[in-house]
């Protein structure tokens, strides 16, 4: 869990942007996102299936 201590004379604006930034790279709200809901098994094979389809295009049409 992403922790920041409020230094001396520092906005609480800036500390929570701090934390924002912290939680955003531990990656807690697109992990919150992505539970929200359940998703079957099948659902998540197509999900990850077309996520690597649109991977591959991505590079094929960088070449």
């Amino acid at each position: 869990m992403p922790e920041v201590t409020i230094d001396e004379g520092e906005s609480f604006e800036k500390a929570l942007k701090r934390f924002k930034k912290k939680c955003e790279k531990a990656g807690i709200l697109s992990d919150l996102r992505k539970h929200r809901h359940f998703e079957k098994p099948s659902e998540k094979r197509k999900r990850k299936l077309n996520s690597a389809k649109r991977k591959l295009k991505k590079d094929y049409t960088r070449h």
